[in-house]
């Protein structure tokens, strides 16, 4: 295997780079936007090209890059024949859609946009079918269902585009749903998410228990991607796109997606009675079903999309085979149906484009008015149909071959016989194609006169069916060894293609004889075979979806409305009662151990905090309608929970449950001063008697499993001991819980002060948008329910707090020095220096306080978080990972020596963040208490000398 694969991530990602330029280049010129959106799909190409020498030798190209190994998603691309094929389709018919793109249309279509969808489609594609992790081919697979779903619905303006492309988001993106967890039960089985790991497991694969839960998941993901029954009704609908698009879609890429990724797995999902049933099977009835439906099509693009369906069916049939042979002749049929199919949809489109009209009824005697779309519509129609010597004709004789020796079950001919009809009508509607459209009279009705188009437009299907021609008249010169190579990459094997034109007088050739034969006399009988299919009943796809989709829409509408109707107290319900009832399960499903540990003493100090913490969250659900002592008694409970930190040895727990509740208990006294006293009953007896049960389930399950555990030994070891014994030679402190908040966890500290600041700033926000809307007239009117004290701010407290100012300052500055080796740290002094700053507004007024504060609180936490940040990053400069800590000892005469640690700086952001959060928050609740102050009793200190008091009507001055 080789790993000289270095153009492959550039070859996967110039279609993305490209789909910058036309955004640009259309203010050029829609020529000079053409001519550079084409040049990044043909260097693709050329890059493509040069690695193809390898591949032909036998080589497997390999780029490797670690990007979530942990979650094994790496950045891996893999070249072999089987990628060699599609990446060359996709690239190089791409090109001949853009050069196609530019002439077909108009100038009112927003060209630089197309050209920019068309990229992100042909990058998406090509990352799949490069990709050698399952996980980034998940990730591809997932683009090409968006940059599908942009491409169908480009023309906006159509109801018909806008629904095509819902249609095809919602069919394949649920079945990228089930295909993404497929493939993570397939990575799981190996142990590994790389493909080229994946593949040489077979024998694990198939042996597992979750086979075949991963092959239907993985199945669907392939089927709805490719249009096989029963979910072949999106693609027809995504005839609304433009026709370059209908062109690209069908023959190289989006529903060439699940044939590929089929085939890619094929070496190890296949063999199995299940592999065989299921994928044979679907592709069977796809390939007759499409063939039957597209005969009676009116629409061009419509009997092409059906004869799509079909053919993908056969290709998905001959996979199911699970013989070598059979995938020889899936591989040479992907590449003849690509060539003769796109040549068909830009032909579609041409005919579109001159005459106005896709109906085909609107049509026929075109070929004495467009003699170069008649020539380059019946090749491609006639090797669609299968006729000699054309590449067509040649791997329908090998499929009809292979379906000859293919029994189902055990009946050699039941599926010979539908093959043998599918092949019938593929003829019929490919000959109905040529002769309905091109041949008989001239009309004279048409929507417009009918002429060839620019060679521009001509020029991509032409060389298409060049290609035809020439594989069906040299396909062992021209088709044989890519065919040879790709085969070998799907069987894993060394197969040769043998490819003639004459293999006797076999059951193929009588078969291959029936259907052209058939196919002519339902073309004869086409008008009586019509009615009768129009006058049969039968399910309408569409009609199906659109029901399914209402009732979908309206359960849902039921589910959000039932559930999600705004009461917390529902919320709290359901999750209290869904956790505990799992809880439960889960303890009956796996009866616990005995006890391995005795229950420590309890003294009197512990039973008289218990029942007082008891008492208090009694009285809170007693009195909970008093929120005023509701308050004051969570306080108490908060204080009850700090003095059990510090009788189980958890000093700076301690300390940052008691500094915690100061500060919650503080904002929210300012917070209740806006709201009524009691909260009102909104609750009957039934809802509290059930809330009642609920809370109580949920107490007691919690309190049974936290007795269960600390009763028990667990035969992991815990990582506290861990900590313990690198705490100082790992983080440079003695202090425990510090060294873990700073280093070995710091990506949750620094997550915990994004979310903590964020928090600030959503309160802010909201503060002032009630400010500004009906709530800040209504506090301009409102007048506190009893009355105040005449003294709001007594002289004492102002004495107080202004004397204890700088010794709490010095004190958290103490706090904060001690926390690397002692209890304390940047988040326990930020709150002790928040509360000494709410204890100054508190006594002395938001104005006068606000008056001496030198920073902006949002400049604050923005200040802490980037220097949390700028000091992980500086491990960067060391080689090491983000938040990697350092530290060592610093000598400065003739101070003794001291440790220096760089998650000082680290706690410095922490510290910084919690202050300006604390002190926003306090901020806005009070800038609600200035408001009602400007109508009601505004004391002298609160008035900022600077800019006076603000004007009655709430306006600034």
């Amino acid at each position: 295997m080789d790993t000289g694969g270095n153009f492959l991530p550039i070859i996967a990602a110039l279609p993305f780079v490209g789909a910058l330029i036309p955004g640009v280049m259309i203010r050029a010129g829609r020529t000079a936007c053409a001519t550079y959106t084409f040049m990044a799909s043909a260097l693709a190409f050329i890059l493509l090209m040069l690695s193809a020498p390898a591949v032909f030798r036998g080589e497997v190209l390999q780029f490797q890059l670690e990007w979530l190994p942990m979650l094994g998603l790496n950045v891996n691309f893999m070249l072999d024949g089987l990628g060699l094929l599609f990446a060359g389709l996709i690239l190089g018919i791409g090109m001949l859609i853009i050069l196609y793109a530019r002439f077909y249309l108009s100038r009112e279509d927003p060209m630089g946009q197309f050209y920019t969808y068309l990229l992100l489609f042909q990058g998406a594609m090509v990352g799949i079918v490069l990709s050698d992790n399952i996980l980034l081919l998940l990730v591809f697979w997932e683009l090409t269902s968006l940059s599908s779903f942009l491409l169908i619905g480009y023309w906006k303006h159509l109801p018909e585009g806008r629904q095509g492309a819902r249609m095809a988001l919602t069919v394949t993106g649920l079945g990228g749903l089930a295909m993404i967890a497929g493939m993570l039960i397939l990575g799981s089985i190996v142990g590994s998410y790389d493909l080229s790991v994946i593949l040489q497991h077979k024998e694990l694969i198939q042996a597992s228990p979750y086979y075949l839960p991963a092959l239907i998941l993985i199945l669907a993901g392939c089927f709805t991607k490719s249009a096989q029954f029963p979910f072949h009704f999106w693609l027809p609908h995504a005839m609304a796109a433009p026709t370059p698009v209908s062109a690209y879609l069908h023959s190289a890429t989006m529903v060439k997606a699940g044939l590929f990724l089929m085939a890619r797995m094929w070496p190890v999902l296949s063999g199995t009675p299940e592999w065989f049933y299921i994928v044979a099977t679907t592709g069977l009835i796809t390939m007759v079903l499409g063939a039957v439906i597209a005969l009676f099509k009116d629409d061009l693009k419509a009997l092409l999309a059906f004869s799509t369906v079909s053919h993908l069916g056969l290709i998905t049939m001959l996979l199911g085979f699970g013989t070598e042979a059979a995938a020889i002749v899936a591989v040479f049929h992907i590449l003849n149906h690509a060539t003769f199919k796109a040549a068909l949809f830009m032909s579609a489109g041409i005919v579109d484009h001159e005459t106005h009209t896709r109906d085909i009824k609107r049509l026929g005697g075109l070929r004495h008015l467009m003699p170069v779309t008649f020539v380059i519509v019946t090749i491609a129609a006639l090797s669609m149909a299968g006729i000699p010597p054309l590449n067509g004709f040649l791997s329908k004789e090998m499929m009809l071959e292979e379906a000859s020796h293919t029994a189902w079950l055990s009946n050699p001919w039941i599926l010979p016989a539908l093959a043998t009809l599918g092949a019938l009508f593929s003829v019929a509607y490919s000959f109905r194609l040529v002769a309905h459209v091109f041949l008989g009279p001239k009309r004279d009705d048409y929507p417009a006169k009918p002429h060839d188009p620019a060679f521009g437009m001509w020029a991509s299907p032409a060389f298409l069916v060049v290609l035809v021609v020439l594989i069906g008249l040299m396909p062992n010169l021209i088709a044989g060894p890519l065919v040879d190579i790709t085969a070998a990459a799907v069987t894993g094997g060394h197969p040769h293609a043998h490819i003639s034109h004459w293999h006797g007088l076999v059951p193929a050739f009588w078969m291959s004889v029936a259907a052209i034969l058939g196919g002519a006399l339902f073309l004869s009988l086409h008008g009586a075979l019509e009615r009768g299919w129009n006058a049969a009943p039968r399910p309408e796809a569409k009609v199906i979806f659109d029901a399914i989709t209402r009732a979908s829409t309206r359960a849902s509408h039921w589910l959000t409305d039932t559930l999600h109707n705004g009461s917390i107290t529902r919320y709290g319900a359901i999750f209290a009662a869904a956790i505990t009832a799992a809880g439960l399960f889960a303890w009956f499903e796996s009866p616990m151990s005995a006890p391995t540990r005795e229950m420590l003493p309890i003294n009197a100090i512990m039973a008289i905090g218990w029942v007082l913490l008891v008492i208090s969250t009694g009285c809170i659900i007693a009195f909970h309608r008093n929120r005023i002592l509701s308050l004051v008694l969570l306080g108490v409970i908060g204080l009850a929970v700090s003095m059990a930190f510090v009788y189980f040895s958890a000093p700076d727990l301690a300390l940052t449950q008691i500094s915690v509740e100061v500060v919650t208990i503080i904002l929210l006294l300012l917070a209740l001063n806006f709201l009524p006293g009691r909260t009102p009953v909104e609750s009957g007896m039934p809802r509290r008697l059930r809330d009642a049960v609920i809370a109580g389930a949920a107490g007691l399950a919690v309190g049974g499993l936290t007795y269960a555990i600390l009763l028990r030994d667990f035969a992991a070891e815990s990582i506290s001991a861990y900590h313990l014994a690198n705490s100082y030679k790992g983080g440079g402190g003695k202090n425990v819980v510090n060294v873990i908040l700073v280093d070995f966890r710091g990506f949750d500290t620094f997550g915990e002060i994004i979310v903590l600041g964020i928090a600030a700033l959503v309160i802010y926000a909201l503060t002032k948008s009630v400010l500004r809307g009906p709530g800040g007239r209504w506090l301009l009117n409102w007048g506190p329910d009893d009355d105040e004290a005449g003294d709001r701010h007594p002289l004492m407290m102002v004495v107080v707090t202004r004397v204890i100012m700088p010794i709490a300052l010095m004190v958290g500055a103490y706090i904060f020095l001690r926390g690397h080796n002692a209890p304390g740290g940047g988040f326990i002094a930020g709150l002790i220096v928040a509360i000494a700053l709410l204890m100054q507004y508190m006594a002395s007024g938001f104005a006068w306080a606000e008056e001496r504060q030198r920073y902006h609180y949002h400049a604050m936490i923005a200040a802490g978080v980037m220097t949390a940040a700028v000091t992980g990053m500086g491990s960067w400069l060391a080689g090491r990972q983000f938040l990697t800590s350092s530290y060592g000892y610093i000598h400065i005469p003739p101070i003794e020596e001291f440790e220096w640690a760089t998650a000082m700086a680290f706690d410095t952001g922490v510290f910084i963040t919690v202050v300006g959060a604390v002190m926003l928050a306090l901020h806005s609740l009070s800038s609600m208490s200035r408001r009602t102050g400007e109508q009601v009793n505004i004391h002298p200190m609160d008035v900022d000398p600077g800019r006076g008091a603000a004007p009655a009507d709430g306006k600034e001055a």
